[in-house]
């Protein structure tokens, strides 16, 4: 039987992406049922940190250290090594991360070894045939699952469908040779950091998010005091977001950041099928919208129908009165 990969990737500061984390508690539990191995790998110009990290989710992560890591594009560097081991112990399938070096990694690997994807997975379970992998199609408006005709394959996974939980006992780092070369060999020329939230949005624990109903940029001061009195992350709709009121940064939804807050306030939000795949896993969703038949009322939990305005600004006053 062969083992399972969960590729860790590199984080900020040297450390290992909060994703990572995720995939490896998913498929940790995907590994008992399905009774095999599950390794992490970890390419990096410094793998020993993220590698350690990776390591208290996982048994066995094995870490791959090459400079070139840093000064070419990481997705390229990985797909090379991975490559290589491939041809040594063939895996029986690869998980990645779906963000943008994932999905990179995802169809270089796919190039070099000849093995199939299934991208954007929202859950995972085991068969007789291999990986049982449920995705989020058609904008969110359906639900497939997917395998490999042969067994095996490369799974991406989005972020937040499931929760970081640390193994029992922590596992052990082996260092390996980097025997890849990257092709094609692309350099990167420059970093640019966004400034913004101390946490991405992605990790925040309440999110205040405002739509079109916000009615301009200026319409956002109150989501972001609001975020503020309630120590969160502001957010928003792709409507907001291509009107230019807002960073894309803060964009939730199919094709912006998928997030699972503790609370998700919802100002001047309709609730469309697009934004909700974005949201619709956080613990407690409250949304305020002058339309009671507005589509957020059928998954929110709580709907207060009224003025985001008038709601708001009650809102803040009372956060301040019990902070003061």
């Amino acid at each position: 039987m062969g083992a399972m990969w969960v590729v860790g990737e590199p984080g900020p500061e040297r450390g290992l992406a909060r994703i990572s984390t995720e995939i490896a508690s998913l498929v940790r539990d995907l590994g008992v049922s399905a009774g095999r191995d599950v390794v992490g790998i970890v390419v990096a110009a410094e793998p020993n940190e993220p590698a350690s990290e990776l390591a208290t989710f996982l048994p066995l992560v094995l870490a791959i250290e090459d400079p070139a890591a840093s000064e070419l594009t990481w997705s390229s560097v990985a797909a090379a090594h991975l490559a290589a081991l491939a041809e040594e112990v063939e895996p029986d399938v690869v998980f990645a991360g779906a963000g943008p070096d994932g999905r990179d990694l995802a169809g270089a690997l796919s190039a070099r070894t000849g093995l199939g994807v299934l991208t954007n997975a929202t859950a995972l379970a085991w068969t007789d045939g291999g990986p049982a992998v449920d995705m989020s199609v058609f904008g969110g408006r359906l639900q497939t699952t997917s395998g490999f005709v042969a067994g095996r394959g490369i799974v991406t996974v989005r972020p937040n469908v499931a929760t970081a939980r640390p193994a029992e006992s922590p596992g052990s780092v082996e260092g390996r040779d980097a025997t890849g070369t990257a092709t094609p060999a692309v350099r990167v020329t420059e970093r640019v950091s966004e400034a913004g939230t101390a946490a991405p949005i992605e990790e925040a624990k309440i999110i205040v998010a405002g739509g079109r109903g916000v009615g301009g940029p200026g319409g956002f001061g109150l989501v972001e005091q609001l975020a503020e009195a309630l120590g969160g992350t502001v957010g928003a709709t792709r409507a907001a977001v291509d009107s230019g009121w807002i960073p894309y940064s803060q964009q939730i939804g199919q094709t912006g950041k998928i997030v699972k807050p503790e609370l998700y306030l919802a100002l001047g939000i309709s609730g469309a099928i697009q934004h909700k795949v974005g949201m619709q896993t956080a613990d407690t969703i409250v949304a305020v919208n002058r339309d009671p038949d507005a589509p957020i009322a059928d998954f929110a939990d709580l709907l207060v129908v009224g003025d985001l305005f008038e709601v708001g600004k009650a809102l803040l006053e009372q956060l301040r009165a019990r902070s003061g």
